[in-house]
């Protein structure tokens, strides 16, 4: 990340400061994105199923990562919407389309959720 003195390396306090930014970006979600809420509570269901139910490390993992994907994109949707708000309610077939757009990244998200835990989990159970 560049700053005022243009490219440096990273240092434990630069670190620290892009940890407090993301910790920001989680709270300011959490705080004011129901969507993003409701996907906590979703994960915090899922991941110790992901866990359980994995039958191995990289079932484990993708189980778990799909989950962990969907909260990131709705994380870039929230993001994209504060951008488009921050500008005016009125209506602008652009912003429309951004945030529909938004949306249906979140909703691929969530089929690859899906289409993972599927994949995964119901050979198993035939």
């Amino acid at each position: 990340m560049a700053d005022e003195f243009g490219h440096l390396p990273r240092r434990p306090e630069r670190i620290l400061k892009a940890t407090l930014w993301s910790l920001q970006g989680l709270r300011a979600a959490w705080l004011y994105e129901s969507s993003f809420r409701l996907e906590v509570y979703l994960l915090a269901v899922l991941a110790p199923l992901a866990l359980w139910l994995g039958g191995n490390g990289v079932e484990r993992a993708l189980l778990l990562g799909s989950c962990l994907l969907v909260l990131a994109i709705e994380l870039l949707n929230s993001a994209i919407e504060a951008v488009i708000e921050r500008y005016g309610p009125e209506h602008h077939e652009l912003a429309g389309r951004a945030k529909d757009m938004g949306s249906a990244a979140v909703f691929v998200g969530l089929l690859n959720a899906g289409a993972t835990w599927a994949l995964i989990l119901v050979p198993r159970w035939l």
